[in-house]
């Protein structure tokens, strides 16, 4: 919702006027991903860990804090909202205010397939706990950072 907001009040405009912000933005996500991807495909996990103690808080509001740190500090959020939302502004309406319409249409359908996403997997965790099945997950998602990463490094703005 942050990343969207930003983009609301002129964070993609920015964005388009100066290559520097631009650069400085793309090359961070890059190599974010890049260190992400590599980093899963040479070092998996053997089995899922679960901390005994929030790091954050305690109960929902600690997981909350932390999904929102996660989201704010990830680039690739901010990449997607200031790439994927002005597309979709139509002519003659308040940008802002559309732009932010679409930022909270966007975290419900995310609450909503994450919510499915919990409900599907409840059944297959003891498949998905097995230290194989972790392994192979976690470089299969390493290798797709590292294209993702490549492709942002690559990319051209226009």
């Amino acid at each position: 919702m942050s990343w969207g907001a930003a983009v609301s009040l002129g964070l993609g405009a920015l964005l388009a006027a100066s290559e520097y912000a631009f650069t400085l933005l793309k090359w961070a996500g890059a190599a974010y991903l890049l260190w992400l991807g590599v980093h899963l495909v040479l070092k998996p996990r053997d089995r899922l860990t679960l901390n005994s103690a929030p790091a954050t808080g305690s109960g929902t509001r600690g997981d909350l804090i932390r999904g929102y740190l996660s989201n704010i500090l990830n680039p690739k959020v901010g990449i997607f909202y200031v790439t994927f939302l002005p597309q979709f502004v139509p002519a003659g309406v308040n940008v802002a205010g559309f732009s932010f319409l679409l930022a909270c249409i966007h975290v419900l359908l995310g609450m909503l397939w994450f919510a499915l996403l919990i409900a599907a997997t409840i059944p297959l965790g003891r498949f998905l706990a097995r230290p194989p099945v972790i392994r192979a997950l976690d470089r299969l998602t390493g290798i797709f950072f590292i294209g993702f990463g490549i492709r942002l490094a690559l990319a051209k703005r226009h």
